[in-house]
């Protein structure tokens, strides 16, 4: 579907995005989260890509979500790293796919545990349809619909690939 060179690509236009788009609102001092595991992925090739100053955060969101009873103990739960003060910041919030928006939902419950920012931006490398919840991109890599079948995956972090398939 889509390799590493288009990947490469398209986070390359994100970036430039990003930065206009940080630029145009006066919040150039933004600090970036990605979401485990594709967008912290995502967010390491965008984060030097924006010069900011503040280092990459993470959200492991396991906890978070709303289907936690339904698919069960995430085996690999890992820690949330957010290493600056969420109070008043300007947050670049970054997903490999937006699908529902469950997962955006329960990074967002999940960063204002940590504080109230001043404003959340979202980057995804996918978007995709689906949407359950009202929740839109602020950048986009790729807009891909999708049959209520078939879903994305992102698989890297070396090289970063991305590949339709279809649910069982």
């Amino acid at each position: 579907m889509a390799d590493s060179r288009e990947i490469e690509g398209l986070l390359e236009r994100m970036g430039g995005e990003l930065r206009e788009l940080m630029r145009r609102r006066g919040r150039e001092d933004a600090a970036m989260v990605g979401i485990h595991t594709g967008g912290v992925w995502i967010a390491e090739r965008l984060h030097p890509l924006l010069e900011l100053e503040a280092p990459l955060g993470t959200l492991d969101i396991s906890f978070y979500r709303d289907d936690f009873t339904r698919i069960g103990m995430n085996p690999q739960v890992r820690p949330s790293e957010l290493p600056f003060t969420v109070d008043e910041r300007h947050i670049i919030l970054v997903d490999d796919v937006l699908h529902t928006g469950r997962t955006i939902r329960a990074a967002l419950n999940e960063l204002f545990d940590y504080g109230r920012p001043a404003s959340i931006t979202l980057a995804v490398l996918v978007e995709r349809s689906g949407r359950e919840l009202p929740i839109e991109a602020d950048v986009v890599g790729l807009q891909m619909p999708l049959a209520a079948d078939e879903h994305v995956k992102l698989s890297g972090p070396e090289p970063l690939t991305l590949e339709v398939q279809k649910t069982a």
